[in-house]
């Protein structure tokens, strides 16, 4: 929809579209009817934290590209220092929504992460494109990998510490997913400590910690600076795995329903363009490399956005490779909508590493966080399908199968656990 179509809309012709439901309308109109009729956003300026890493990209190109307006409303990126600055800005109203962990909004919700509050989650903003980095050191004695690092650890006693970002967290959870698919336990077999991601090349770099798990660009920043070297992709320990989503609290969706649909559909626009080709997702790396946003050399940013990996090893473990499940942001649709079976996900791993004492009602606990009546909205006016049904079933390293069925059973079901 271009900029003009607003003004040419009439009063009586955005409300009667509204009055209706906006079904059958065109997309532009849709629109219209979302920025200025009767369904306005309650709330034209927002701000939304962000923590410097490459997923956070279609929150800023809402805002650059100006797609934000479309939707009427104004969205004011907020550079954030710590994944636990985020959870305490979004639980006091100082941030209105934030590009957030998965399992930090679950963590919160149940009480499990800090202060308990009510949270939502309105859409998912991507899938893959995080990583697990070994240190140079333990590389150079042949802990390229899991089976590496196992035999490592088990040959040279000492006490090894691992960083994730947040202790309910994906980060987290993806490390201790892989730590115990090689038969090492995270709670009883390493030190974990949690890091800031824009802080984990610096604590490597000094030698506070053996390895860690954290998104873009991060990773391949560690493989530049000659520090550090990919021992696996994420999306290699679960194909097309959850991330961040857009998280708010479950106060501000009920005071300013209209809000949270009209940033949805902004930033799900936003997620389609950067998905769109080579030259927009070049334009994206360029813009948050910034200092504004990500803060570092663009090399860092753009070469695993398309997809081109290397894993920083010499010799004969030296590997570069075109992998297809990188980063995606929208992938044609596949990406964002809010799937209630991944976000249980996140509650098994939580009971089986002890951050739950008890098992919790998996399915209630996600129908309450993840609001898929707003993304429905959302996705209307940004004019992109919805899946029909709310679980999905994927396979992850160890071969086992989450699908959302039996949680409680699949929770129990694993032979490390704390």
């Amino acid at each position: 929809m271009t900029d003009s179509l607003l003004p040419s809309l009439s009063r009586r012709s955005v409300l009667q579209a509204a009055a209706v439901g906006a079904v059958g309308i065109s997309p532009a109109l849709r629109a219209a009817v979302y920025a200025q009729g009767s369904d306005a956003p309650e709330k034209k300026e927002v701000k939304i934290g962000f923590i410097p890493l490459t997923d956070c990209a279609s929150v800023v190109m809402a805002s650059v590209l100006g797609i934000d307006k479309k939707y009427g409303v104004t969205i004011i990126p907020t550079k954030e220092a710590s994944w636990a600055g985020v959870r305490d800005k979004l639980v006091n109203g100082e941030l209105d929504f934030a590009h957030v962990l998965y399992g930090l909004v679950y963590g919160v919700h149940l009480g499990t992460a800090g202060p308990r509050k009510d949270m939502a989650v309105l859409m998912t903003i991507n899938n893959n494109g995080q990583a697990i980095t070994l240190s140079k050191s333990l590389a150079d004695k042949g802990a390229v990998d899991g089976p590496g690092l196992a035999k490592l650890m088990a040959k040279e006693k000492r006490e090894y510490t691992f960083a994730q970002t947040f202790p309910t967290a994906t980060h987290a959870m993806w490390l201790y997913y892989w730590l115990a698919a090689h038969g090492i336990n995270p709670m009883t077999d390493a030190k974990v400590i949690t890091v800031p991601p824009p802080q984990m090349v610096a604590n490597m770099r000094i030698g506070n910690m053996d390895g860690y798990c954290v998104g873009e660009p991060w990773g391949h920043r560690a493989i530049i600076d000659g520090i550090g070297v990919t021992a696996i992709t994420t999306q290699d320990i679960w194909k097309d795995h959850p991330e961040k989503v857009l998280g708010t609290t479950a106060e501000f969706t009920q005071k300013y329903p209209n809000t949270a649909r009209a940033v949805t559909a902004a930033i799900l626009e936003a997620s389609q363009w950067i998905d769109a080709g080579l030259a927009n997702k070049n334009r994206m790396a360029e813009t948050i490399a910034g200092k504004a946003y990500v803060n570092t050399s663009v090399d860092a940013i753009n070469q695993r956005i398309l997809g081109r990996y290397q894993n920083g090893m010499s010799g004969s473990f030296a590997k570069t490779w075109d992998d297809p499940n990188h980063m995606k942001f929208f992938n044609d649709g596949a990406v964002n909508f809010p799937y209630l079976s991944d976000g249980m996900w996140f509650l098994t791993q939580h009971k089986r590493w002890g951050l739950l004492k008890e098992h919790p009602d998996y399915l209630a606990v996600a129908r309450q966080i993840n609001r898929i009546d707003i993304y429905k909205q959302a996705a209307s006016a940004a004019k992109v399908s919805v899946p029909k049904d709310a679980m999905r079933a994927s396979k992850l390293i160890d071969g086992t199968v989450w699908d959302g069925k039996e949680p409680q059973k699949y929770a129990d079901s694993f032979k490390l656990r704390a």
